[in-house]
């Protein structure tokens, strides 16, 4: 997490005002470098002047300064495009991915007096200026309530709701603009997909709700850890919870087999639970919202504000599509694509068959009877490729339903994560006990 403090700009002209500077400023060194590069009789290409050492500074600089919609955008494109980006953008991603620039403790403690109260220290035992995390639009603090409890507590950036619209817009235009974003990625869509999710998790009593439901939902899991709501220390922007201690999920790569295979396999149970029975679920696969608790060979899950609810038909409707691949029929799959949204606009026949073609492929590891080996498989990178080839295609972003790109971003984050960990999961066995009940 960066460790360089700097009050984030709060008001709409300020962070407007962030944004022209850095235009101003990238434009100023690609003269700069222009001119430096005729003057050595070579003949400057403008993608190469955009993307110098010192260009690709100052954008991650800013971006990760100016926080939630940047680092929104950042998380969903190098979560959505990954390996297809540039090399240059998937570095100014990673970095937003990981950290932004914490408050200063005089912000903070203006933040905290404006939700709580002047005496809001009274709330706590102790409370740790420095924060432990950073997310998209708030920081994670590490503090002790009057009983001695551990917690977590959430701290929602100043004039973050207020500005998420302008943010975003503001962001994608900047790195179209600076060329970072390929031609083959419908931005746009992805931008109102953003500021859809980035209001959903600024309402922090709306993920205090889901929390809570997870929390009950789960309680009798022995494989997850749901954090506990501590609501006497919440408020609009503030949001309290039990601390769990635990290890990045990512750090599993270096577990043993067993391990990998036990957390992927949970996780997949888990989505196809939310899925199925729970008609909920966490939409958000950034791998630093789940945890492992070594000591207890257990899962943590964190961060619910990305949550959203399905309808009965929706649900039914995946059961349907799956069970229609795993059966080789194709006119079943036809319809429960149509049934879940998809298809609800004129669409040719080729672009039919691609999505059709793209179910097949996302379904591969339902159609064997095995443990499926994510990471030889290539599948989230093949999916990745199949996706982006898709979204060149006119019309085609307005075809899935909103709820089914979110579904569908979650399934690809858990492929991905598989892959990464390097985990085998027999899924077939997993989603079969949902497919079978439905024909009894």
């Amino acid at each position: 997490m960066s460790t360089k403090e700097r009050s984030l700009p709060t008001h709409r002209l300020s962070r407007l005002g962030k944004f022209a500077s850095l235009a101003t400023r990238v434009a100023g060194n690609v003269i700069s470098e222009g001119s430096k590069q005729l003057a050595q009789g070579k003949r400057p290409i403008a993608r190469d002047l955009l993307l110098t050492p010192q260009n690709i500074a100052r954008l991650t600089d800013q971006l990760a300064h100016l926080r939630g919609a940047a680092m929104k955008l950042g998380q969903m494109l190098s979560m959505d495009a990954g390996d297809i980006l540039d090399p240059e953008l998937a570095q100014i991603l990673a970095r937003l991915r990981s950290s932004a620039d914490p408050m200063p403790a005089k912000q903070l403690n203006k933040v905290m007096e404006n939700a709580l109260g002047l005496d809001w220290k009274s709330e706590f035992v102790a409370f740790n200026f420095k924060p432990v995390a950073s997310a998209s639009i708030g920081q994670v603090h590490q503090a002790y309530s009057d009983d001695g409890q551990k917690l977590a507590v959430k701290v929602q950036y100043p004039g973050i709701k207020k500005s998420i619209d302008s943010d975003v817009d503001n962001v994608g235009t900047l790195l179209k603009i600076v060329g970072l974003i390929p031609e083959s990625v419908d931005y746009k869509s992805l931008l109102e997909e953003a500021k859809k999710q980035l209001h959903d998790e600024a309402d922090y009593q709306r993920e205090a709700n889901y929390m809570a439901r997870y929390h009950q939902a789960l309680a009798d899991h022995p494989h997850f850890v749901v954090p506990k709501l501590h609501p006497q220390s919440s408020a609009e922007s503030i949001l309290a919870m039990s601390f769990i201690e635990g290890t990045s999920i990512e750090n599993i790569q270096h577990s043993s087999q067993e391990t990998r295979d036990f957390v992927m396999h949970a996780l997949l149970e888990l989505l196809f639970k939310e899925l199925f029975e729970f008609k909920m679920v966490q939409t958000d696969p950034n791998f630093a919202n789940y945890l492992y608790l070594e000591s207890s060979h257990q899962i943590g899950l964190l961060d619910f504000g990305a949550t959203r609810e399905y309808s009965e038909r929706f649900s039914s409707g995946y059961q349907a599509a799956f069970r229609s691949v795993i059966h080789h029929d194709e006119q079943g799959l036809n319809h429960a694509l149509e049934q879940i949204g998809f298809f609800s606009q004129t669409i040719l026949p080729h672009q039919r068959q691609a999505v059709l073609n793209l179910v097949h492929m996302a379904c591969e590891p339902m159609l064997v009877d095995k443990q499926y080996d994510f990471k030889a498989s290539g599948l989230a990178q093949r999916l990745r490729e199949a996706g982006t080839i898709l979204s060149m295609e006119q019309d085609y972003w307005h075809t899935p339903p909103a709820d089914a790109l979110f579904l569908h971003r979650k399934i690809a984050g858990m492929y991905l994560l598989a892959a990464r960990i390097g985990a085998k999961v027999n899924i077939r066995r997993l989603v079969m006990p949902y497919l079978e009940s439905e024909q009894r």
